[in-house]
Parts: C-alpha cells; sequence; structure tokens
C-alpha cells in the first residue's frame, strides 16, 4: 500500500511540474519577447518578409517529413483521411510557401508601406545549399516544433508496443495525457503559424487545432461505448496536459 501511495505522489507530482514548466515557458517568452513576436507577425503580413524561394528539394523533404507524421496515428484510432487530407494541405500550401513560391507575401507587399520593423536575425546557418536565417520567434517555433514532434513519436511507440493488447493504452506517456499525438499536432501546427504569420497559416492553423480538439472528443465518446471504465482514466488524466 505505502509503495501505491508513493508512486501515485510521484505521479502527482511529475504532472504538476511539467504543467508548471510549460506555463513559465508561455509566460516568460511573451513577457521577454513580445517585441519580436509583434515585429514578426507584422513583418509578414504586411510582406516585407525576406523569404527563401524556388528550392523546391526544401518544399519536398518537408512535406514528406511532415505528411509522413500523421501515418502513426492511425494505431490509435481508425485512420480518417479526410481528417488528415485537411493538415497534409496546410503542410504542402505551407512549405511552397516557404521556400518555393511565397505568394501571399508577394500580394500582400503590393498594398502596404515599404516602412516597416521587422524582426532580427539571431544567428543564421546553411542546410542542403540553402541559407536560413532564425529570428526569436522562429526559435520559439521550433521549439515548440520539436516538442510536438517528440509527442507524436514517443506517442506512436508506446502505442506500437501496446498494440497486440485488446484495451486502450494507458501506459507510458498516456499516464499522463489522454492524446498526446494530437497534442503534438497542435504545437505543429500551432509552431508553424508563429514561424511563417501570413494569411495562409493564420486561417487554417485555428481550424486544424479546433479540428484535432473535436477528434480527440469524438475519439473518447467512441471509446467510452466499446469500454465505459475509460470514464475513470479521463477522470484522473488531462486531455493534453
Amino acid at each position: 500500500m505505502n509503495l501505491f501511495l508513493q508512486k501515485l505522489h510521484y505521479y502527482m507530482k511529475f504532472k504538476y511540474i511539467i504543467r508548471f514548466l510549460a506555463t513559465l515557458f508561455v509566460v516568460l517568452s511573451i513577457v521577454f519577447f513580445h517585441e519580436e513576436f509583434v515585429d514578426q507577425f507584422q513583418c509578414y503580413l504586411t510582406g516585407k518578409a525576406s523569404v527563401i524561394s524556388g528550392e523546391w528539394h526544401i518544399v519536398l523533404l518537408n512535406i514528406v517529413l511532415f505528411v509522413l507524421l500523421l501515418l502513426p496515428l492511425s494505431f490509435r484510432r481508425k485512420a480518417q483521411w479526410g481528417e488528415y487530407g485537411m493538415v497534409a494541405g496546410f503542410f504542402v500550401s505551407l512549405f511552397i510557401e516557404m521556400y518555393g513560391f511565397p505568394l501571399t507575401i508577394y500580394f500582400v507587399s503590393k498594398y502596404t508601406t515599404p516602412v516597416v520593423k521587422c524582426a532580427e536575425m539571431v544567428f543564421g546557418f546553411e542546410w542542403l545549399g540553402v541559407s536560413f536565417g532564425m529570428e526569436v520567434a522562429m526559435i520559439y517555433a521550433s521549439i515548440l516544433i520539436a516538442i510536438g514532434t517528440l509527442l507524436i513519436i514517443v506517442g506512436w511507440a508506446t502505442l506500437y508496443r501496446n498494440s497486440k493488447k485488446e484495451t486502450f493504452v494507458i501506459s507510458g506517456i498516456y499516464k499522463y495525457s489522454r492524446h498526446p499525438q494530437y497534442l503534438g499536432f497542435i504545437l505543429i501546427v500551432f509552431g508553424w503559424m508563429l514561424d511563417w504569420p501570413t494569411i495562409i497559416t493564420l486561417v487554417f492553423a485555428p481550424v486544424l487545432i479546433y479540428k484535432y480538439v473535436r477528434v480527440c472528443w469524438i475519439e473518447e465518446q467512441e471509446i467510452l461505448k466499446e469500454n465505459p471504465g475509460y470514464r475513470k482514466y479521463m477522470d484522473e488524466v488531462p486531455m493534453f496536459i
């Protein structure tokens, strides 16, 4: 009994530490870097950002990598390709705009003033023959995207190891989040919106986030019909974090 209570205390402590660190990360980012975020949005929405264009090998590589992240979701729930089509379309249009042909920026720049303050580059690097520059907002977005990708991979690995079990998975990362993979996708979509805040991402990112939250709710209603015991799991573990 004492061992059980110790494990329960450790689990609750760990869960609240994660929540605290996540909240602290968001709050401190807003407090210390709010001007950089404003400059990032202003620069891209007025079409004055420096962009990379015509690098179609970068476009193709990014599309393949991020669309592949959709496949592991079928381990948790039967694949709904209509749902996946929207997020795949988001990635395709995003990377074509980022590294292929930035149509939105070219269009908007014709109708806005040339005097716009853009965020300063923090550092630059070269990858596959292309030079990249990172502003504060891009670094923040990259952290969110990396965390989201890690959640998807860890969630997939947990489900794969338990794929032969007939019950729903509540071990591993699923002890701390009921939907770590969907949380991962939400972080990725939100991160790309911060990284590339143009009309496309500002319109489609909220729609995709809403859609994945709704998918979580639908999935849980389906599980509850087959296994009422899932209600206890819902009461003990948060939907996301």
